[in-house]
C-alpha cells in the first residue's frame, strides 16, 4: 500500500492558501479516484483506494504544517509502512514557479518546515516527494503573508492545471515507478518547448 500525504493546516480559512497545495493535490487524487476522505486516524484525515491497480492510503495530516511528521511517523507505524518505498509526500514550494511540478526521491527539507519536521520524526530525508511550485513572494517581502495568502485568478489558472498535473504523476508513479515519471513531470517550465 502506497501513503501519500498532501501537507497543509486544517482550518477552514486556510483552505485554498498557497501553503495548502499538498491538501489541494489529494483533494483532486480524491475527486478523480473516488476516495471518500473521512476516517480520523494518525491525527490525520485518510481515505483508501486504488489508483492504476494499487491500493492507496491518502491522508491530510491535521497536526498543522509544522508538524506533519507526528501524523506520518503514526501512520507509517501503524500501516507498517516503508517510508523510502511507500510513502509520497505533497507540499507546496516557494522556490518553483506557480504550477510547476518537481518530483524527488529524498533529499533535504530546502527549507519547508512541514518536510523538515517529517524528516525529523521518520528518521530519514529518504522518501519521495512531489514539490508543487506557488512562486516565490515579492523579493524582500515577508515570506509567511505569501505561502498563507491565495492565488490571484491567473495564478489560480495555473496551480488548477498542475493539480491535474500531479494527479497524473502521481499515477504515473504507480504504474510506471520514479524514474519514468521524474522524465516525464520534472521539466524547467512547465510550458517549456522540447522540454519533455
Amino acid at each position: 500500500m502506497l501513503l501519500i500525504a498532501g501537507l497543509g493546516n486544517p482550518e477552514n480559512r486556510y483552505a485554498a492558501t498557497r501553503h495548502n497545495t499538498g491538501f489541494l493535490a489529494v483533494e483532486r487524487l480524491a475527486d478523480r479516484y473516488g476516495i471518500t476522505m473521512a476516517k480520523r486516524e494518525g491525527k490525520a484525515l485518510t481515505g483508501t483506494g486504488v489508483i492504476a491497480g494499487e491500493k492507496v492510503l491518502l491522508c491530510k495530516p491535521q497536526t498543522y504544517m509544522n508538524a506533519s511528521g507526528e501524523s506520518l511517523q503514526a501512520l507509517t507505524a501503524y500501516y507498517r509502512i516503508d517510508p523510502e518505498t511507500g510513502l509520497l509526500v505533497i507540499v507546496d514550494d516557494i522556490h518553483l514557479p506557480t504550477g510547476m511540478l518537481r518530483l524527488r526521491k529524498g533529499g533535504s527539507a530546502g527549507g519547508h518546515n512541514g518536510l523538515k519536521n517529517i524528516i525529523s520524526m521518520l528518521g530519514t530525508d529518504r522518501f519521495p516527494r512531489l514539490r508543487l511550485g506557488v512562486g516565490e513572494a515579492v523579493a524582500g517581502g515577508n515570506l509567511i503573508p505569501h505561502v498563507l495568502g491565495t492565488f490571484d485568478r491567473a495564478d489560480w489558472e495555473e496551480m488548477n492545471a498542475a493539480l491535474d498535473l500531479a494527479a497524473d504523476c502521481v499515477e504515473t508513479v504507480i504504474a510506471e515507478g520514479m524514474d519514468a515519471a521524474m522524465n516525464r513531470f520534472n521539466r524547467k517550465t512547465q510550458a517549456e518547448p522540447g522540454s519533455e
